[in-house]
């Protein structure tokens, strides 16, 4: 196995190099080579592991000593080994850039507060009338929610006091366990992580820095909105904690079915009734639109379930470019029972358009059972 490269080389810094400096450099090069910002750049991939494995020898104080001992060898390491056990770090995928630097430097900015880490995102339903998810609307709403407790600012601490540096961890919010070539870390258990500890907790949130309560909001939903919909109202989630940012909030619409229209996409449908005569003879017949009726033509031979539209008559579009259409369906309302008149009417038509229009369908289905093998099943 080959000796492990200079890790000085790799990040490019002194061998006197301060532990800032390192870490700098380590900072610079893994955002310039992480794979998230080279998919499928094998040379960037291997670069950002000799990277992650120089960084991991140079940050651990034992193992830049051990390093400089042994003449860039390791000394009395393996690194074989060493390379190894930084593989299978790897196993389970590199994860994303921010997940690198948040293991590896506390989550982001730190404050008095422990680990900055943006809110949750919260969500919540509106119900509409079909009218308003077309026109709009500004709808209440009462999302309850954690905030920063106003009393203690969030610290957790009773007012006049601040929270104590964790003993255990020293204020970093992570301790290590050493196995082997490798320290594990992971959240400090005597403070979860977040560098301090209160002592003398806050009496309106009991040390937790955060209260919840119900935030009441008027939502405005914009025009055109379908069942299903989501409003995202930016910054009107969970607060952050640490000084993080505050999460979303998302508004999802559930819109009351019309008694007329059926919502496809940008369009609405409607079944309009006509009768045999009007399907025969062609007809202008009044219909409904979103803002009172219109007359539309019906051809001569119109079909059952022939569409016809109003082009521009629908609903407006969520991301604008004027309303879709609406589609009325033409279907031809055929009398369950005829009077004598209307029968006779029936007969004398019967011999007028005479003729079979299933003549053709069943000559197809002769020919094709006509060549059919002799002893297939049926």
């Amino acid at each position: 196995m080959p000796a492990v490269k200079d890790p000085y080389k790799v990040l490019g810094v002194d061998r006197k190099a301060s532990q800032e400096e390192i870490k700098k450099a380590y900072r610079r090069l893994a955002r310039r080579y992480h794979p998230d910002r080279n998919p499928g750049d094998k040379e960037a991939e291997e670069r950002f592991k000799e990277v992650q494995e120089a960084y991991s020898i140079l940050s651990d104080p034992e193992k830049r000593r051990a390093y400089d001992e042994g003449g860039g060898m390791f000394g009395g390491f393996d690194p074989g080994a060493f390379r190894e056990g930084f593989a299978s770090t790897f196993r389970g995928g590199f994860g994303s850039f921010g997940d690198i630097l948040s293991d590896l430097f506390g989550g982001g900015a730190r404050t008095a507060g422990g680990r900055a880490r943006r809110g949750r995102d919260l969500e919540t339903e509106v119900r509409l009338s079909f009218e308003q998810s077309l026109e709009g609307a500004q709808v209440p709403i009462a999302v309850p929610v954690e905030e920063v407790c106003a009393t203690c600012g969030g610290t957790g601490a009773r007012p006049g006091t601040q929270p104590e540096i964790c003993p255990r961890c020293r204020g970093r919010g992570i301790e290590s366990e050493s196995q082997g070539l490798f320290a594990i870390s992971q959240p400090c258990r005597a403070c979860g992580g977040s560098g301090t500890r209160v002592t003398d907790p806050c009496p309106t949130c009991r040390g937790s820095g955060r209260v919840r309560r119900v935030r009441k909001l008027r939502v405005n939903i914009p025009p055109g909105v379908r069942d299903g919909s989501r409003v995202r109202l930016a910054g009107k989630g969970e607060a952050g904690q640490g000084g993080g940012p505050p999460g979303d909030l998302y508004v999802i619409t559930r819109v009351d079915p019309s008694p007329i229209f059926r919502r496809r996409g940008d369009d609405l449908e409607v079944d309009v009734p006509i009768t045999v005569v009007e399907a025969l003879r062609g007809a202008t017949i009044e219909v409904p639109t979103l803002n009172g009726t219109k007359r539309i033509r019906v051809a001569p031979g119109t079909r059952h379930g022939t569409v016809v539209r109003l082009r521009g008559e629908g609903p407006p579009r969520p991301s604008g470019g004027g309303r879709g259409d609406i589609r009325y369906r033409l279907v031809i309302d055929v009398p369950r029972e005829l009077t004598r008149d209307q029968q006779a009417a029936v007969d004398r038509l019967a011999e007028v358009l005479d003729g079979n229009p299933r003549a053709e369908l069943l000559a197809r289905a002769r020919s094709a059972s006509g060549r059919r093998p002799s002893g297939g099943s049926a």
